[in-house]
């Protein structure tokens, strides 16, 4: 990647869970990544999404950010699992009010 593209052009440019990694220079063990790669993607998007307002303008400064949070999402499928997270909608239960649990996602939810 050249160091000459800004963060978010660089950023534009990496596809896969590896991508990031290898960019922002996370350790990781691939057989963790390859279990789990679309988890520690959302889960990065999840932090960085919180984070956003509070963001400095500062490139080199969001990029230290953007590498913390990237290992910490990493980090938390290497002490636990998709299963226990629940990073997907599609795994986070909500109790019914006659009793049981759904998992339903609405299309609003998955399309947005």
């Amino acid at each position: 990647m050249e160091d000459t593209l800004t963060l978010a052009e660089a950023i534009d440019d990496l596809v896969s869970a590896e991508d990031f990694l290898d960019y922002f220079e996370v350790p990781y063990d691939p057989a963790v990544v390859q279990v789990n790669r679309l988890h520690i993607l959302q889960r990065f998007h999840d932090y960085l999404a919180r984070q956003a307002p509070n963001l400095p303008p500062e490139e080199g400064t969001q990029r230290g950010i953007y590498r913390l949070w990237l290992e910490r999402a990493y980090l938390d499928f290497v002490h636990s699992d998709s299963l226990t997270e629940k990073v997907f909608a599609v795994f986070q239960n909500v109790p019914q009010p006659g009793g049981g649990m759904s998992s339903f996602v609405s299309l609003d939810k998955v399309f947005r």
